[in-house]
C-alpha cells in the first residue's frame, strides 16, 4: 500500500471516528456509535507496534492540515482514544521486572520442597527453576536473534545445586533478560512459539508465563492466588487464545474435538468482557465483545453452546487449568461438556 493511500484512507478513518464521536442523540443512535467504535478498537488493537506508531503518525498529520479549532483538537485526540500512543512494549517490558520481583519475594524464604498442588508433581524449586528457564531461555533468543527455534535445553543456565539459591538466580535471570528485552527493537525478526514472528512478543509471553506461576506459587504457600489485575487478566486471555493454535499438542488435540459450528462463551463479571469461541475447520477462532454491545445485538446473536462466568483473573487461571470448573467461583450454563472437553484439550 503506497503511503499517499494509507495517508488518506487514515484521514478518512479519523473523520468518521471523530464524526461519530461528535454526533448528539439524534444524528446518530449512541448503540450504533458505541458498536462501531468499539470494533474499530478491537481491530487497532491488534495491530502490531511498528503499524500503531504508523497509524498515530498519519492520524496526528491529518489532524494538523485542518485549521485550528474543535474539529482539529478532535482529530488530535484519535490515536489517544485508541492507545495507539501507549508504549506498551515498555510497560510489558516493565510488567515482566514487577512480576519477577513478586515471584521471588513469595518464595525467597519458603521451604523449596513445598509441594505445589497446580502443577502436580512438582516443587516450589522445580517451579522456580522452570521460570527461570522461561526466563533465560528468552534471553538467548532476543539478544542472538534466532530466527530458528531453539530448544530450552539447549540454553546454558548456570543452575545453582542448592534448591535455596534458586530465587535469587532467577532474579538475575530476569534482570537480564529485561535488560536484552529494553535493549531490542520490537519489530526484529525472530522466531516465536506464537502468532508474531518478532522480539515484541517476548515480553507478553514471558509475563503470562510468570502471572500464571506466580498464582502457582501463591496457591502452593496460602491456598489461594493472589489479586491479577484486570486489564493484565484479560491480556493474558488473549494471548493464551492466541497461542494455542501455534503449539502443536494442543493445536492437534482442538482439531480432534469434533464439535464444529459449537460455541463456548467467557464472560468476566468484574470488566463486562466476553470472549466468544467459534470451534471448527480443524481449530477455533474467536472474538472480543462486551455484555453491553452483546445485549444490544442480542436478536442477531446465535446462543453459546456452552457459557462459564467468573472475575477476569478467575477465568484466566480455568483457562490454564489452575481452578477447577466446578468450583463454585465459576457460574455455567449450557453443555457443560463442551468447557470440560475444551479445557482438556488445551492443556499445556
Amino acid at each position: 500500500m503506497s503511503d499517499a493511500l494509507l495517508s488518506t484512507l487514515a484521514e478518512a478513518l479519523a473523520d468518521l471516528v471523530t464524526a461519530v464521536e461528535t454526533s448528539d442523540d439524534e444524528t446518530l443512535d449512541p448503540d450504533t456509535a458505541v458498536k462501531w467504535l468499539e470494533v474499530t478498537a478491537d481491530t487497532l488493537a491488534g495491530l502490531p507496534a511498528a503499524d500503531r506508531r504508523v497509524l498515530d503518525g498519519h492520524f496526528r498529520a491529518a489532524a494538523l492540515r485542518r485549521p485550528e479549532g474543535p474539529w482539529r483538537d478532535e482529530l488530535l485526540r484519535v490515536s489517544e482514544g485508541f492507545g495507539l500512543t501507549e508504549d506498551t512494549y515498555a510497560a510489558a517490558c516493565e510488567a515482566v521486572a514487577e512480576r519477577a520481583r513478586r515471584f521471588v519475594t513469595t518464595v525467597r524464604d519458603a521451604d523449596p520442597a513445598t509441594p505445589v498442588p497446580t502443577c502436580p508433581g512438582w516443587t516450589l524449586a522445580d517451579l522456580t527453576r522452570h521460570l527461570g528457564t522461561v526466563h533465560r531461555w528468552a534471553d538467548h533468543l532476543v539478544r542472538t536473534g534466532a530466527t530458528a527455534r531453539v530448544p530450552a535445553r539447549d540454553v546454558p543456565l548456570d543452575l545453582p545445586q542448592d534448591p535455596a539459591e534458586y530465587p535469587g538466580w532467577l532474579a538475575a535471570g530476569a534482570e537480564t533478560l529485561v535488560a536484552t528485552l529494553r535493549a531490542a527493537d520490537p519489530d526484529t525478526p525472530l522466531w516465536s512459539p506464537g502468532p508474531e514472528p518478532r522480539a515484541g512478543y517476548y515480553p507478553r509471553h514471558v509475563l503470562f508465563e510468570a502471572v500464571v506461576h506466580l498464582a502457582d506459587a501463591e496457591i502452593a504457600l496460602g491456598g489461594t492466588a493472589g489479586p491479577i489485575d484486570p486489564g493484565t487478566a484479560a491480556e493474558g486471555i488473549e494471548h493464551h487464545l492466541a497461542t494455542l493454535l501455534y503449539v502443536p499438542r494442543t493445536a492437534e488435540r482442538i482439531a480432534q474435538l469434533g464439535r464444529d459450528g459449537d460455541l463456548l462463551r467467557l464472560t468476566a463479571r468484574d470488566t463486562g468482557t466476553v470472549w466468544t469461541l467459534t470451534l471448527g475447520g480443524g481449530g477455533f477462532t474467536w472474538r472480543r465483545g462486551s455484555t453491553a454491545s452483546a445485549a444490544r445485538t442480542a436478536p442477531a446473536e446465535p446462543a453459546p453452546t456452552a457459557s462459564v462466568t467468573g472475575d477476569g483473573a478467575e477465568l484466566l487461571l480455568l483457562l490454564h487449568r489452575r481452578y477447577a470448573a466446578d468450583d463454585p467461583r465459576f457460574a455455567h450454563s449450557g453443555d457443560r461438556g463442551l468447557l470440560d472437553a475444551w479445557l482438556t484439550a488445551t492443556a499445556l
